[in-house]
């Protein structure tokens, strides 16, 4: 016999989580299925242990400014522990997976350790037993993957591995040209590492607006990042031994054709992309649809098309971002348990952050997007260049570079784009202006915050 719940949530991490305990709150009886470390990506090996080695990555960079600021430190050599810091965020990051269950135990929420594997539409199955449920939501997240090139999966890792590494690489190739490899490139190159890092096309973070690519280009230039442009990795091959690896690379020039071989690195690590993990769920049960690159189709509400049964999160290949699958959930859960029929998440205007060195935010339209929609005719673009007041003292003074991106004769702002210090703490305060539509006037008539970078963007004419 099936146990039944009202709502069954396939996956633990910070989406399915959320709509879980919202669903608890307003008194369904829920169960949430997990096979792995309740969090998810974002907990274990993303964005939470991510910002403490970006935290680490700062730091080094303040040591290096501190004789700018008439700090004396001669004579003073600093040592980086590696593995001391890694234990200590890998021990809070359990102590995360532990608040995470206890707050579902508050909640009432039978967690099951299991992969689930749908029998039917209403129906999945763990291990031997079955649970059924009027409502599932699949939220079981996605995964980074390796290119099927010899010697890649033997002796390269994903961003997940970057996180079991015992020990600092002296020397380390990235391959891939998302946040994900230039947020890893900017910490490596922080800590002392050599980094060269590997992109197919002749810039990175191509989606972004060109003021966030080209900044952060240029400053990963000048620390000393190798970037290979046009790359394609085609063998990787170890020199070395199991425990002292000297990786070869074997690249080939992805216009010219040529091929040519880069040598003695300690640690590949591969940031191409990532999939839908669909493979355990036995979807071919279902009426599920799946799109061309084998994430699941939902509509706006999160529907799947097969009714009772939702997805949200990075199975949807959408928004692949965590505050955004937390607010899917629990909009989605206020539909179905509290009585909110038009309970939805706006998918417009979700600000994101690369915690890059240093960072850069955008929310809005990148400026080549708001072109090919409005018609550049119809935008007025306003734009800031300058040095942040923090590197006066310094000899190295990194611009940082505004961009708001404005539509019409209200010039409402439709893009807002942020390279430079602390941009992503100040992007959130104006990420709420911007979804309650503020226009070019009203950034104007907030009256500026001196000194700081931030005022920029309420002086920019």
């Amino acid at each position: 016999m099936a146990k039944t719940f009202d709502y069954l949530v396939l996956g633990g991490g910070s989406g399915g989580i959320a709509s879980a305990r919202r669903a608890a709150m307003y008194g369904a009886k829920v169960a949430l299925i997990e096979n792995a470390r309740l969090g998810g990506t974002c907990v274990n090996v993303g964005c939470v242990p991510k910002k403490v080695m970006w935290n680490t990555a700062s730091i080094a960079e303040s040591l290096h400014e501190a004789s700018s600021y008439g700090f004396d430190l001669k004579g003073v050599q600093p040592s980086f522990n590696w593995k001391l810091l890694k234990d200590k965020r890998d021990a809070y990051v359990k102590r995360l997976n532990g608040i995470y269950a206890n707050n579902l135990g508050k909640d009432e929420i039978q967690v099951i350790n299991g992969t689930a594997s749908f029998v039917d539409n209403n129906t999945v199955k763990v291990g031997e037993e079955l649970y059924t449920a009027k409502h599932i939501l699949i939220a079981t997240g996605s995964r980074a993957w390796i290119p099927d090139i010899p010697g890649a999966k033997e002796f390269g890792v994903t961003s997940d591995g970057f996180f079991e590494l015992e020990h600092q690489p002296k020397k380390v190739a990235i391959a891939g040209a998302g946040y994900i490899a230039v947020e890893l490139a900017g910490i490596f190159n922080a800590l002392g590492s050599q980094v060269t890092l590997f992109i197919r096309q002749s810039e990175f973070l191509r989606t972004f607006d060109s003021s966030i690519r080209e900044g952060i280009m240029e400053e990963y230039k000048n620390a000393g990042i190798e970037i290979v442009p046009l790359s394609a990795i085609t063998e990787v091959k170890n020199l070395g031994t199991a425990t002292e690896k000297k990786l070869s690379l074997t690249v080939t020039n992805k216009d010219t054709l040529q091929t040519f071989v880069k040598n003695d690195y300690e640690s590949l690590i591969w940031a191409v992309g990532r999939e839908a993990n669909t493979e355990p769920l036995n979807l071919k049960a279902t009426g599920i649809k799946l799109n061309d690159k084998g994430f699941i189709t939902a509509d706006e509400y999160q529907n799947t098309g097969v009714p009772g049964v939702y997805a949200l999160g990075d199975i949807c290949g959408i928004e692949m971002l965590t505050p955004a699958a937390i607010a899917a959930g629990r909009k989605l859960s206020e539909r179905l348990f509290n009585n909110k029929p038009d309970s939805k998440l706006d998918y417009d205007n979700i600000p994101s952050v690369i915690f890059s060195h240093p960072t850069a935010g955008s929310v809005g339209l990148p400026e080549h997007e708001a072109v090919a929609k409005y018609g550049r005719e119809n935008l007025k673009i306003y734009q800031s260049k300058f040095v942040n007041m923090h590197y006066s003292m310094l000899d190295h003074k990194p611009k940082t570079h505004y961009k708001i991106i404005c539509l019409g004769k209200e010039e409402k702002v439709i893009g807002l784009h942020l390279f430079g210090k602390a941009s992503d703490e100040i992007l959130q305060g104006f990420g709420v202006a911007i979804k309650m539509g503020a226009t070019k006037a009203d950034f104007d008539n907030c009256v500026a915050i001196h000194p700081t970078a931030a005022e920029e963007l309420v002086t920019m004419r």
